[in-house]
């Protein structure tokens, strides 16, 4: 996250923070005493290093007349929280929006475990969330920030040109497995009802559901994201993409659109299925350790033909054996369906 906290500095926080917090008179003349880039009459001890070798942005004058240079970890963790949450709303609502209005089958607005006003409910508990949530990525940020992660810059600081395409593929085993077992962990019956249950609360869920969590749960599913960088070597610009993308794919795995019946891909069938009959397919990416720990469920046949997928046979099918698990995980049913009396007919 340097590369994007530099481009920030550059052109907005520099300039905030040097009206917010401006630096102090120089006891001495900076330039004459080696601080080339200091702006005379001023008082910084920061002195500009590129994060990365891609990219050269030369900071302006607001860069040195802060009293909290671009190093502070006041400073450092308070933009990386701004950063965190604007650019998760972004990638929320305008990636959540493309996926509803292009992609989502609208078709589910009309089945029977479809809750009233449930976009609306989606939206609010994801904006509920995401200051928590980037309340504490933020805190991980920093740590990568300080130096203390294992992000590279280029080949030559790295492993070598083969890690730079194996990273990829092992960074998406590292964090299938790893929240295969955090979110198996949060359908434990002491976790699930405190912290699982609100996301649960959408049975046949829409692209807007991708982030409404407790953000306790959100944040606990994030965090191999953050734990593989500090094991193991990964590109800075690697990292940016992935975070990018492994949210994209949380949208897209919600999206109600079946494409493809994978065997190995955890796509949205296996994740509606997640959803609607809770116990099975905990994985992120991959079934593979659904299978190896016996939770996995193939999706149903008639899911994936146009004719059957949404017709009363199969809604009715999937409903009734549904609620069998339902009552077994939650007991009462406390949600509002949009059809009026589908709990007792269906």
């Amino acid at each position: 996250m340097d590369i994007a906290l530099e481009i920030i500095d550059t052109y907005v926080a520099d300039h905030i923070y040097a009206w917010l917090m401006p630096a102090h008179p120089a006891p001495y003349d900076l330039a004459r005493d080696g601080f080339a880039n200091a702006t005379t009459g001023t008082f910084s001890g920061w002195q500009y290093k590129p994060a990365t070798h891609y990219l050269h942005l030369e900071p302006s004058e607001a860069a040195y007349m802060s009293a909290w240079p671009r190093d502070n970890i006041y400073r450092q963790a308070i933009t990386l929280y701004f950063v965190t949450l604007i650019l998760g709303f972004l990638l929320y609502f305008v990636f959540a929006t493309l996926s509803f209005f292009f992609i989502f089958d609208k078709a589910t607005l009309k089945h029977p475990r479809f809750l009233k006003n449930q976009i609306r409910l989606e939206i609010k508990q994801a904006t509920f969330a995401m200051p928590t949530m980037a309340l504490l990525t933020m805190l991980l940020f920093l740590v990568d920030i300080r130096g203390y992660a294992k992000l590279y810059d280029t080949t030559e600081d790295g492993p070598g040109r083969w890690y730079d395409f194996a990273q990829i593929p092992l960074f998406i085993c590292f964090t299938d497995f790893c929240i295969y077992w955090i979110h198996r962990g949060l359908h434990h019956p002491l976790v699930y009802k405190h912290l699982h249950k609100p996301h649960h609360k959408w049975i046949m869920p829409t692209p807007y559901a991708s982030h409404a969590f407790h953000p306790l749960d959100g944040f606990a599913q994030s965090l191999p994201y953050h734990i593989y960088p500090l094991l193991f070597p990964l590109h800075k610009l690697a990292y940016i993409a992935l975070f990018i993308s492994v949210n994209f794919w949380s949208i897209l795995i919600h999206d109600g659109e079946y494409l493809a019946n994978n065997p190995v891909i955890n796509g949205s069938a296996c994740h509606t299925a997640h959803h609607l009959y809770f116990n099975y397919n905990y994985g992120q990416f991959t079934t593979l350790w659904d299978r190896l720990g016996g939770s996995y469920r193939k999706p149903d046949p008639e899911w994936f033909n146009k004719e059957t997928k949404m017709s009363e046979t199969t809604w009715k099918s999937g409903i009734k054996e549904m609620e069998k698990i339902r009552v077994q995980v939650e007991g009462e049913d406390d949600r509002a369906y949009l059809t009026q009396g589908s709990k007792k007919n269906n």
